[in-house]
């Protein structure tokens, strides 16, 4: 069958088009977005303002009419932590309900980090044994690790790299200044304490393969030298401590405008970069974790491997 998944992010809204069945791999067949922010455009008053309920609203009815056009059975289409806290979530939803007759599920943060959990253990199968596995979004961090395709702790944490750039660094919005040092170490004993209740519950589980996925380690783990995307879907990608730490030692000087221009980092993305390097060092050296896997399957692939085991014949 021919399966939709629309995941509304914190940075993105992103139509994922693949044919699959139960058992199978999924091929993808189509995939576009548009960059949003919605994370950026939440008021003072908590709420998503008109204009991003808008960009919202004809995002994903321009994803509709994609998924349509494409013939897909089913439109999955999901939600995380910008729509999430949004004080007048439950008003935006109706809202793109009664426009596009597009349901969005939001999802929990614990759901986020299961879902996720549960890609990354079909994509390296069995022999991986216990997995850990973080994920830095826009808006939250998710940390899950277990022996099972559902993991024994899943946790989330408000570490995206967006909220962070936002709300902690103040990034400069032209790009042309680097973050002071002083903000960015404000940053890490921050980050160092968001932690700090989770740290002990994910060693008990314990672990054998540490991975990572999202856009933010991959930018990170192409910074230190990784396959880039040209290599293809099945290149091994990896990111040790070390070359994290030269990575951040080196992107913390320079100012987002600059980062943009480097080779494998997102333009959308550049400014939220410095936060998200200093996220994933702490997890790093807070786990004690030397190297890490980068998975390509994450969030959107996990749920589409959810529904395809729904739909399993008895």
């Amino acid at each position: 069958m021919r399966l939709g998944v629309l995941d509304v992010g914190s940075n993105t809204v992103h139509l994922l088009v693949v044919d699959a069945h139960h058992g199978a791999h999924p091929w993808p067949a189509h995939s576009e977005k548009v960059v949003l922010r919605l994370a950026e455009q939440i008021g003072p008053d908590g709420a998503l303002t008109d204009a991003g309920a808008d960009g919202l609203v004809k995002a994903v009815s321009m994803a509709r009419a994609a998924a349509d056009g494409l013939e897909a059975d089913d439109l999955l289409a999901f939600a995380t932590s910008a729509v999430r806290e949004a004080t007048n979530a439950g008003e935006v939803l109706a809202r793109v309900r009664d426009e596009t007759g597009v349901r969005l599920e939001v999802l929990s943060g614990a759901d986020e980090a299961r879902m996720t959990f549960l890609a990354v253990r079909r994509w390296f199968g069995w022999s991986a044994g216990r997995l850990l596995v973080m994920d830095i979004g826009g808006g939250s961090l998710e940390l899950a690790a277990g022996i099972d395709e559902g993991p024994d702790v899943a946790v989330s944490l408000p570490l995206g790299a967006g909220r962070l750039s936002r709300e902690r660094l103040e990034v400069d919005p032209s790009g042309a200044v680097p973050p002071s040092a002083e903000a960015v170490e404000e940053l890490r004993e921050y980050v160092d304490a968001q932690l700090d209740p989770v740290v002990e519950q994910l060693t008990a589980v314990g672990w054998e393969r540490p991975v990572a996925t999202s856009k933010t380690f991959r930018m990170l783990a192409r910074l230190a030298g990784a396959a880039p995307s040209g290599a293809g879907l099945w290149a091994r990608r990896s990111l040790t401590r070390t070359g994290l730490r030269q990575v951040l030692g080196f992107i913390r000087h320079i100012p987002p405008a600059q980062l943009a221009e480097l080779e494998g980092v997102s333009a959308q993305r550049a400014h939220q970069l410095l936060a998200g390097a200093v996220v994933a060092e702490a997890v790093l050296r807070r786990l004690d974790v030397d190297c890490l896997d980068i998975c390509p399957w994450a969030l959107r692939e996990g749920v589409i491997l959810r529904r395809l085991d729904q739909l399993a014949p008895m």
